[in-house]
């Protein structure tokens, strides 16, 4: 069976590669009665995947059952899973059985697993070892044969360290892993999805279906979707019934999800600055003092090279004609005075020139009749690459670490997360 057929039998809609190789993997473990562990975020459809293998598998005429281990008491879940016998506990009046043995030859989907108390994880160890169990307050053990397929929206691992699950169930467990991709993850599907289930809803109610206008399709493929397909889901079925216009803007979006242009970054919450203007005109401010300071190096370091080499200078009324009307013989004759009076020692400074100094062009200095040192400076004076030159400069200069980057620029780390984007560095 081919996953096209596989996802118009169980309603599943999407063209991700992810997803695609989660079905496989699920398609072909079906055949099998080897243990499966699916993981993924909550809302993504873990258990749409455990009906898939049940179906697909030579136990498919027998009972599926799920059970979300989070939502049974600790107290009572043993009792649920492996049954009890009578007077085992206060309000056992009478011997019941357990899922394990009411769906014996069946499929068992145990949802949170991760949620599992560690002495129910004891006794679920066993069954999938030998399969025997213990009814609660019994002495003998019984036999079942359940395929067990668990899912979890935890790390496992990460429990594992803290001491709440069992390391030797979770590799029983996890005989075959299917990880199923969240919505995130899948931004082709998106759009896909969001008409699927507003013509669901349009069909059912008899209404016209909704459409997105261009903005409003990018807003929802950049959205982050915490609750994955259900919370899809839903915004389609509310702005169906609440929105007086078929065809959807941001605006419209921006009502139904208010926080629909937040990003999942990170942000500095100590003062952080109200105004996004305040926090450009400042960094703007420390721009320019920087690139002030800079150029004052620079001119230092250039006097220092004249100084202490005993450098002869150009005539700066020759220079500049040759700016105007350059030709090869005179570039030539300014080409060999600098590599002879400046090629060896530019050398040695060049690799610590950052992208502003980069984006400047060459001081030009002339020793006039007085014998004074005068300069012209000819330089990029957009704000824009001045502020993008700042940013890789303290990017640079803390090695990438954009807390002490922002730090230092004086604006808080989503500002500069967003510059970064905007100015794609």
């Amino acid at each position: 069976m081919n996953l096209l057929s596989i996802k118009q039998r169980f309603g599943i809609m999407g063209v991700s590669p992810a997803l695609d190789h989660a079905l496989d993997v699920a398609v072909r473990v079906a055949a099998t009665d080897l243990t499966v562990l699916i993981t993924g975020e909550s809302g993504v459809g873990k258990e749409v995947f455990s009906k898939i293998i049940h179906t697909l598998s030579a136990r498919k005429h027998n009972q599926f059952i799920a059970i979300n281990c989070g939502a049974i008491p600790e107290g009572t879940i043993n009792s649920e899973l492996f049954g009890h016998e009578k007077g085992s506990f206060t309000g056992a009046s009478e011997a019941r059985k357990g899922y394990f043995e009411t769906v014996d030859r069946g499929t068992i989907f145990l949802d949170e697993i991760g949620e599992m108390p560690l002495d129910t994880q004891a006794f679920l160890l066993r069954v999938l070892e030998s399969g025997d169990f213990l009814r609660v307050g019994a002495s003998k053990t019984q036999k079942t044969d359940v395929r067990v397929i668990a899912a979890t929206n935890v790390s496992l691992l990460d429990r594992i360290q803290k001491g709440k699950f069992r390391e030797d169930l979770y590799y029983r467990l996890s005989t075959v892993p299917i990880q199923v991709p969240a919505l995130k993850d899948r931004p082709e599907d998106i759009l896909l999805l969001f008409r699927k289930f507003s013509s669901d809803f349009a069909e059912k109610y008899h209404t016209t279906s909704i459409r997105l206008d261009e903005e409003a399709q990018h807003l929802l493929v950049n959205y982050r979707w915490r609750g994955n397909i259900r919370e899809l889901k839903n915004l389609a079925e509310q702005v169906s019934v609440l929105s007086e216009n078929k065809i959807i803007s941001a605006a419209d979006l921006i009502k139904f999800i208010p926080a629909i242009y937040q990003r999942n970054l990170p942000a500095r919450t100590d003062g952080e600055d109200k105004s996004s203007g305040l926090q450009e005109r400042d960094i703007l401010y420390k721009l320019l003092f920087d690139m002030k300071k800079d150029l004052n190096d620079l001119k230092s370091l250039v006097f220092e090279l004249i100084k202490h080499n005993d450098l002869r200078m150009p005539d700066l009324q020759q220079l500049r004609q040759l700016q105007a009307a350059p030709d090869f013989e005179n570039y030539g004759r300014t080409s060999a005075f600098f590599e002879e009076n400046l090629g060896a020692k530019y050398d040695r400074f060049a690799g610590e020139n950052d992208a502003s100094l980069a984006a400047t062009k060459p001081v030009i200095l002339d020793a006039g009749a007085s014998g004074e040192a005068h300069e012209v400076i000819e330089e990029n004076l957009s704000l824009t690459q001045m502020e993008k030159d700042l940013i890789l400069k303290a990017l640079r200069k803390h090695v990438g670490k954009r807390k002490e980057a922002a730090d230092d620029l004086g604006i808080s780390e989503r500002t500069l997360y967003r510059k970064i984007k905007e100015y794609d560095l």
